[in-house]
């Protein structure tokens, strides 16, 4: 049975979430430009981001195979390190996180979603844009010229269907 919601207060098992990360992040290694953020990340470093952002788990019992991290920010609730285990793809998962989210952003009273996906990530992108998710310009990180990711937004629904 998968279970979606945020982390308990006493969720402790960074090295799984580290992991879980690693098996979706890994073979984008080499993609993009600068190399994604969590290569220098421990799993110490996943414990301390849930002091500033809030932590949604998705198991399927046991097992840890889906995650996301938010943030709010002026406008909207920044999703980051949004991930479905390969074995738990195409079954909706992604649909219930969203919906956690959602709630999240309704509690905090902010109306739109916001998040970033590598400008070489094409297949995220047409990921994104299935729940409503709509290109809203491109960013260059510190040291760049050139555009490096692409900005997605998103109104927080009354509902998801």
């Amino acid at each position: 049975m998968i279970r979606v919601g945020t982390a308990p207060a006493d969720f402790g098992d960074w090295t799984e979430l580290h992991a879980l990360l690693a098996e979706v992040f890994g073979p984008n290694e080499g993609r993009t430009d600068p190399r994604s953020s969590l290569l220098h990340l421990t799993p110490g470093d996943l414990g301390c981001k849930v002091v500033s952002e809030v932590l949604i788990l998705a198991h399927d019992g046991e097992r840890l195979v889906g995650c996301a991290f938010c943030a709010p920010k002026t406008d909207c609730l920044y999703l980051g390190r949004i991930v479905v285990a390969p074995s738990h793809r195409r079954h909706g998962l992604p649909h219930w996180m969203l919906t956690a989210v959602d709630d999240i952003a309704r509690a905090r009273g902010l109306t739109g979603l916001c998040l970033q996906a590598g400008v070489g990530l094409t297949e995220n992108h047409a990921t994104f844009a299935a729940p409503g998710f709509r290109r809203a310009g491109t960013e260059a990180h510190p040291g760049f010229d050139r555009p490096t990711s692409v900005i997605f937004r998103c109104p927080v629904p009354s509902a998801r269907t």
